[in-house]
């Protein structure tokens, strides 16, 4: 299995960026997607999840409304697209696979549950 991250770069604040997770060795649609980001000395955070076959999303408070995470079932990629963007949002975004759900209800943003990681891409946001 491997999770391809790719698509970060350098963005003003204020504007949009689109990040890919192309995935291999496993179909999407069975397992739960997730990105997590980590900043600089700073702990691994959870951004959002889909759940293609529970037909669920969710995101983290800080970037709802600003963050979109969709899947192209034919590409077998999941796509974090990124809005509105501050320079809190700096950081590493990695993409993650979880099979699901699980007994407890926040499992989605748990890391623990990601069994499989991809390497990460680099976004950060200028002010």
């Amino acid at each position: 299995v491997q999770l391809q991250a790719s698509g970060g770069g350098l963005v003003q604040a204020g504007g949009s960026l689109r990040v890919s997770c192309e995935i291999s060795g496993l179909t999407f649609t069975d397992y739960s997607m997730a990105w997590f980001r980590q900043a600089p000395g700073k702990e691994r955070e959870f951004v959002s999840s889909i759940w293609p076959s529970g037909g669920r999303t969710w995101y983290a408070d800080s970037v709802r409304g600003r963050f979109t995470i969709s899947g192209d079932v034919a590409k077998n990629t999941v796509y974090l697209q990124m809005s509105s963007l501050k320079p809190v949002d700096t950081a590493v975004y990695s993409c993650a696979a979880a099979t699901g759900p699980k007994t407890y209800s926040t499992w989605y943003r748990n890391p623990v549950e990601y069994h499989y990681w991809g390497q990460g891409t680099l976004v950060t946001v200028s002010s």
